[in-house]
């Protein structure tokens, strides 16, 4: 009997002894192959190295846009069993809402697989102390160092620089899904979202192994990801600043361009927002309570703004009444305080309800007289009217290099038929003269058609970035043919406006200048009022319905080193007072410069020369 059991005993070690080799036989041979890949997978995988977002410049040097570390909590959700479980639980440890863990859940789904996706951004010190300690519980969850773009100014250029924010799925599928893996921020408006593609780089990737946890143990091989290009503005962060506390809260922008190259020097809309807020994602409340504010922050009126351009067209309608020889330079009428169509009982007022009396082209457009330009634009024709506008770029895009902007509108009676449905009518003709009616134009369209007359005829291409890697030159300049004579006695008006005691601007910007500025005041009217009670308009009207105030200008006249347009919405005596803060602050410096300059050489008996810097 107990030799069968040895015996038995025997055969049972010799069978699964076989059976043991057979199993080893069938796994590491047989199935070599497809277990040694399975193996590796789990051992070895690619992770992905976003690439570092490049850097904004201002004109000086000064950054606009930056990268700064942040610490982010972030799943790989292929290393864990549970997600919903892991996601209570993580709870417990860092404050996360149900935002948050949707976030999460909708970038994990565009995410390649074993590629970490955030769930909180900016952790805490105590946060990442509690999730070290807790880390062994938690495989296939980090805290992961991270850029994150920063804005220092945030509100003071938030309209002219934009800002990155999360990838949607419409953003996801219309851009090469291999540029954003690792990353999940993308240029979302202005200046970031233009050039998005020098901006952005590309990703590089590590080939790691890990532990059965999920934790990386080495770097076997790795791809650096290439550096995003570098943009350099000629925006000034001084002038922006002055701009913007020029407005001081009110609704309205300012767009400032030097024109001899068509940079844009300050680009303002008020008021503004916290760029910040959208780096890793506004809150659903947050972004309802900004959406809408009465005064609507996020509303680029610089660029997306149209408003009727109001009198400060009067300089563009004198220039193409002289070029269409409509009127001659000396051209005069009397002006009563109203015009009529012949045969017509309608009276279109002069702001000046008794009139200028005999008024020529330069006194109309240093005292706005609505009169004199009712009548030449009568003369001219909505047609030739149409024809000269849009040479002076109104009612089209300008292509400033921004993500957004409007064409504004310049009506023609073929417009009207096709959006209206509706003839043209003489009395719309009338009020084109002074800028109303269906007429619209945004704070740039103005700005860039000013610098026209400030070059008297060269058109330049506004731009917000300077040339350079990956950035274009600006656009061939063009030229609007006119008279040289024309440009003088239209701009000589224009420094009446501010130079002549009896001009529009003269009281709010015209003492005390130490440059000639050529400008243009422009009251647009929100609501129609009867014209018996317009003086009392501030007693009878809420506050948006009241007037808007525009101004255009530029400086000095004998080289202009600035064209600016400011609209001030709702308060018609503003904009004026906010133009001349922003060309003291951009002239003053230099004129200062230069008056020394000539001292230092006046001292020395040399004869003056100004200095190649010296703009």
């Amino acid at each position: 009997m107990v030799n069968f059991r040895v015996l038995l005993g025997v055969v049972v070690m010799i069978l699964m002894t076989f059976g043991l080799i057979a199993r080893a036989f069938h796994l590491q041979v047989v199935r070599h192959d497809e277990l040694a890949t399975q193996s590796e997978e789990n051992r070895i995988y690619l992770r992905t190295i976003p690439p570092v977002r490049g850097l904004i410049y201002d004109a000086n040097g000064r950054l606009l846009a930056e990268n700064r570390p942040s610490y982010n909590l972030t799943i790989t959700r292929e290393r864990i069993k549970q997600l919903d479980a892991t996601l209570a639980e993580l709870s417990t440890l860092v404050d996360i809402d149900e935002e948050d863990i949707a976030g999460f859940k909708e970038r994990a789904y565009q995410t390649r697989p074993f590629n970490s996706v955030p769930l909180k951004y900016r952790l805490s010190e105590e946060e990442i102390a509690r999730l070290a300690v807790n880390h062994h519980r938690f495989p296939g969850v980090n805290v992961e160092a991270q850029l994150v773009r920063f804005y220092e100014d945030k509100e003071m250029v938030a309209h002219a620089i934009g800002y990155v924010g999360r990838i949607n799925d419409r953003e996801q599928k219309k851009n090469d899904p291999k540029l954003y893996e690792g990353t999940n921020v993308i240029g979302k408006t202005g200046v970031e979202k233009f050039y998005e593609s020098i901006l952005l780089g590309e990703p590089g990737h590590q080939e790691v192994e890990s532990s059965a946890s999920g934790r990386i143990l080495r770097v076997l091989k790795q791809v650096d990801p290439i550096t995003g290009g570098d943009l350099h503005l000629y925006l000034d962060l001084d002038l922006q600043k002055t701009a913007m506390e020029a407005l001081a809260g009110k609704r309205g922008a300012v767009v400032a361009l030097d024109p001899k190259t068509g940079g844009i020097l300050a680009l303002v809309s008020s008021p503004s927002y916290d760029t910040n807020a959208f780096v890793t994602g506004i809150g659903f409340k947050d972004y309802s309570d900004l959406r809408e504010d009465i005064n609507r922050p996020l509303y680029n009126r610089a660029t997306l703004g149209e408003y009727p351009p109001a009198s400060t067209i009067k300089p563009f309608i004198s220039l193409a009444a002289l070029d269409s020889n409509t009127i001659k330079s000396n051209y005069k009428i009397f002006d009563e305080g109203y015009y009529q169509l012949p045969g017509e009982e309608r009276r279109y007022r002069n702001w000046k309800r008794k009139g200028d009396g005999w008024t020529d082209l330069k006194r109309a457009i240093s005292r706005s007289n609505d009169t004199y330009f009712y009548d030449i634009a009568v003369k001219m024709g909505i047609d030739t009217i149409h024809q000269y506008m849009s040479l002076f770029g109104l009612g089209k895009k300008t292509g400033l290099d921004i993500a957004s902007e409007r064409p504004g509108l310049m009506p023609s009676p073929e417009w009207k038929r096709r959006a209206r449905g509706a003839p043209w009518y003489p009395g719309e003709t009338v009020i084109s003269g002074i800028g109303q009616g269906y007429m619209l134009a945004t704070p740039l369209q103005l700005a860039a058609a000013t610098a026209i007359i400030a070059n008297r005829g060269t058109m330049v291409q506004p731009r917000m970035a300077k040339p350079g890697e990956g950035v274009a030159p600006v656009l061939p300049q063009a030229q609007v043919e006119k008279s040289k004579e024309d440009w003088e006695i239209v701009i000589q008006g224009m420094i009446d406006v501010v130079a002549h005691p009896r001009g529009t601007a003269h009281w709010r910007m015209g003492r005390g200048l130490q440059y000639t500025v050529a400008g243009k005041t422009g009251t647009a009217q929100v609501v129609g009022i009867p014209q018996d009670i317009k003086e009392e308009e501030d007693r009878v009207l809420e506050e948006f319905q009241k007037d808007h105030g525009l101004f255009i200008a530029f400086a000095p006249v004998e080289n202009p080193q600035i064209a600016l347009a400011v609209i001030v919405e709702n308060d018609s005596k503003m904009a004026v007072p906010v133009a001349r803060k922003v060309m003291d602050a951009w002239l003053l410096p230099r004129l200062n410069s230069v008056d020394m300059f000539l001292d230092s050489l006046s001292s020395k008996n040399v004869s003056p020369k100004a200095p190649a810097d010296v703009r």
